[in-house]
């Protein structure tokens, strides 16, 4: 017995896509911040010869690190990936695991509601657009006063805020869909391969 077993494997199946997708961005962010790291290096010690560090070089990957880790925060959570400790738990019966496995997907998903509003909240204090009723609607408070921007870049932070919020969101809405998952392992009495 299962809780709408077919969509709950075809909705998988379309979140897998979209989690794939997030992690390659992720993943295209980093190799970014690497190259931009590794250039800034070799400027800095050709500092004689004329060339000189990536302006801004740490904004970028402060802010780049940021997206990145919420990029792969979703697919990481479709596959169980986050660090457990099986020592214990292995040598319970299947339905006990499953059924762990679900108290475990449970709180992750109410961590990823709070990341989530918290996260919204942070970004609608650097968000300087849009006018009271829309910002109302969307629950983001009044708009910043002074826009907030990197110090060296002036890159307005509210960009980093939104891109990290997009994976946030993704991170929520794949807990919630591991929790109907694990669920519908718990009542089958057994976790299946993902």
């Amino acid at each position: 017995m299962t809780l709408a077993g077919s969509a709950e494997r075809a909705v998988g199946r379309r979140l897998a896509v979209l989690c794939h997708g997030l992690a390659y961005f992720g993943g295209l962010v980093l190799v970014a911040l690497a190259v931009i790291t590794v250039i800034s290096i070799i400027g800095r010690a050709l500092v004689p010869f004329g060339l000189s560090p990536v302006r801004g070089d740490f904004e970028l990957v402060e802010a780049g690190c940021a997206v990145a880790v919420f990029s792969f925060l979703p697919w990481c959570q479709l596959n169980r990936g986050h660090v457990t400790v099986d020592v214990f738990i292995q040598r319970l019966p299947d339905r006990v695991q499953a059924a762990l496995g679900l108290v475990g997907d449970t709180l992750i998903a109410i961590i990823s509601g709070v990341i989530l509003w918290r996260l919204w909240a942070g970004f609608g204090e650097k968000f300087p657009y849009g006018d009271k009723a829309f910002r109302d609607a969307l629950g983001m408070g009044p708009k910043p006063f002074f826009p907030e921007t990197t110090y060296e870049l002036e890159m307005p932070v509210w960009i980093p805020y939104g891109l990290a919020v997009v994976g946030a969101a993704m991170f929520f809405v794949v807990s919630v869909y591991t929790v109907w998952r694990a669920l519908n392992w718990t009542l089958e009495g057994r976790e299946h391969a993902i």
